[in-house]
């Protein structure tokens, strides 16, 4: 039976070594709940079965695959069956799951460390939808800038908006990082094959600067023209250090061109701080908004994500994508547990993770326009639920979060799939498209292209669950020697999720399958997955770094005992200086590879500064 969820407990001992304190009544944390211990024993049953013989019933199979709008998601070659699924489902009532996603979508502040709302699934609602964050309907204000996104990519795509010199500005440099990288640069991949999204980009670029190391400035302007070039600078605050390096790059390299009034014309910002966006010298009449309730790992489905992607395939696009996202976010507002695809995907990633100890997990998209959903993933996933904290403060009982890796298929089967199929233990999640984006036949040929990549998709799942023997392999004739190296465990686990398409409306899908996914796991564990403090110690420090670098540079020094570094800092910092030619800082020139700025004032850089 479903467990209850508002029971509150005296401090006393639980089963196994599982000590609360004695004292007031406390709401029993999770892993010392009787779902939470109903699981783990569960382990011991399902250690015993193998998925060769789970996957010969039907009936299991039936009852393991879920469909949801052109969805199909099969869980069958996981390891496990009904009395895990149920005991999973038990966890979430226990865990108030539904109660907890309520609050999200109802606006409250779940975000505790940063008294927040966490409300990305509002950047993707209908005009006539409304949702409240302390007592505004937020609504309004997305559509107010998706209007504003729409009017200013029309004008710049039908030319009306034109450059400095009266050209028209066919490419954009859009400059982030992290969330304002990554999910852009995801969506603007799985869009540019799709053959209605490639017709409307026909004639424009669109490229992505993110690394602050120079040969990412040379990658993203190598071509491109100042006079054509419309540049985004995405920060929030306009103080991310590496965004705003890379944008004053990016702004000499349009000025030493065309002048500084040229700013106005070819720079436009995402950001909430107008102040320093006209400080820059960017219009704030040209800034496009968004809230603190929108975390950088959810914010591709607001301007971050939607002015450059609408810039290059036209806004009527970017509206199909997120009416894609939309769909899933009612999904998993409002379908029963028992069918909630991005649930029950959140649930087994627990189950695997903290039940089974497998730490990582594979996405492999079989489809070459989805190479960049494993890195985004990535980020949104281990940035959100990579907490060793309850969202109480105290320390986690287990651990949260995997390591997410992942490679386009067939790329990985030749890269890292030896570990998955005789090495670690990893839980993989197989993403296939029954329509290619792109038809290729070649006469002669067994099966078309698409064919082949889809063959091996269906293979490699069974190949991970079922395995091979020593009684098969001598079967068939294999020397005795080599039986141990070509033996295969199986019983590895793997979802897979097959998408009738890749269009617009199928990426938006995706996308917010897995955000909610990773909600899930979040809820689940008791912790915040919409803070990110672990990002921050880094940055501090570099800052140090930066202004005794400075200091050293200047002043033509070596780092010394006195600047506070460890002894491996000092040498290792004094070594990197050793190596670079001398260059004092503080003199009024810039130094800038020639081939990017043609100009009198140019300097000539060899590469080691």
């Amino acid at each position: 039976m479903v467990g209850h969820t508002d029971t509150t407990h005296e401090g006393v001992a639980v089963s196994g070594n599982a000590l609360r304190p004695q004292g007031p009544i406390m709401k029993l944390p999770i892993a010392y709940t009787p779902e939470w211990n109903a699981l783990r024993e569960h382990t011991k049953e399902i250690e015993s079965l193998h998925l060769r013989d789970l996957l010969l019933d039907e009936e299991r199979t039936d009852n393991l695959i879920r469909e949801h709008n052109g969805l199909y998601v099969d869980f069958s070659r996981q390891n496990i069956t009904e009395v895990t699924m149920q005991l999973l489902l038990n966890l979430a009532e226990r865990a108030k799951l539904r109660s907890k996603m309520n609050a999200m979508f109802a606006g409250e502040h779940i975000n505790n460390t940063e008294d927040r709302a966490v409300l990305h699934a509002a950047l993707r609602m209908p005009r006539d939808e409304a949702v409240y964050v302390d007592g505004a309907n937020v609504v309004p204000d997305v559509w107010e800038v998706l209007d504003k996104i729409k009017d200013f990519s029309e004008r710049v795509r039908s030319g009306e908006w034109l450059g400095a010199t009266g050209k028209p500005l066919t490419d954009v440099v859009a400059i982030g990082i992290g969330g304002s990288y990554l999910g852009p640069l995801f969506i603007h991949n799985a869009m540019q094959y799709d053959e209605g999204s490639k017709n409307e980009a026909r004639g424009r670029k669109l490229r992505f600067l993110a690394n602050v190391d120079p040969v990412d400035v040379a990658k993203a302007l190598n071509g491109l023209h100042p006079e054509t070039t419309l540049v985004i600078v995405i920060s929030k605050t306009f103080t991310t250090t590496e965004t705003m390096l890379n944008a004053r790059t990016v702004r000499t390299w349009l000025t030493a061109e065309l002048g500084q009034e040229a700013v106005a014309k070819h720079m436009v910002a995402v950001s909430t701080n107008l102040k320093l966006v006209e400080e820059f010298g960017i219009d704030p009449q040209n800034a496009f908004g968004f809230w603190d309730w929108v975390g950088g790992r959810y914010s591709v489905t607001s301007a971050v994500g939607i002015l450059p992607l609408a810039l290059q395939y036209g806004f009527e696009k970017m509206e199909e994508f997120l009416k894609g996202a939309h769909d899933i976010d009612c999904h998993y507002r409002d379908a029963p547990f028992q069918e909630n695809i991005p649930v029950l995907m959140g649930l087994l990633s627990i189950w695997n993770s903290t039940f089974l100890g497998r730490s990582s997990v594979a996405v492999l998209p079989y489809c070459q326009a989805l190479s960049k959903f494993p890195s985004h993933i990535q980020q949104v996933h281990m940035e959100s639920v990579g907490k060793q904290v309850s969202v109480d403060g105290e320390p986690l009982p287990f651990k949260a979060g995997e390591i997410i890796f992942g490679e386009p298929g067939t790329n990985g089967q030749h890269s890292f799939y030896q570990l998955i199929h005789q090495g670690r233990m990893v839980p993989c999640e197989f993403i296939g498209v029954v329509k290619s984006q792109q038809s290729v036949y070649l006469k002669g040929e067994l099966v078309s292209n698409h064919d082949e990549l889809m063959c091996n998709f269906f293979a490699q799942e069974d190949a991970l669950a079922i395995g091979k023997d020593s009684a098969t392999l001598r079967a068939e004739g294999v020397p005795e020697h080599l039986i141990p190296h070509k033996t295969f465990s199986g019983n590895r686990p793997s979802t897979s999720l097959l998408l009738p398409s890749l269009t617009p409306f199928r990426v938006g899908q995706l996308l917010a399958l897995y955000e909610n996914r990773i909600a899930t796991q979040g809820f689940i564990w008791n912790i915040n997955s919409f803070d990110q403090w672990g990002v921050e110690l880094g940055k501090v420090l570099a800052s140090r770094v930066r202004t005794i670098m400075h200091t050293a540079r200047t002043r033509s020094r070596r780092i010394n005992i006195t600047d506070g570094f460890n002894p491996s800092t000092r040498k290792m910092i004094n070594r990197y200086l050793d190596g670079k030619n001398q260059m004092l800082y503080p003199e009024p020139r810039d130094v800038f590879p020639c081939d990017l700025i043609h100009s009198d004032g140019c300097e000539i850089d060899d590469g080691k500064f």
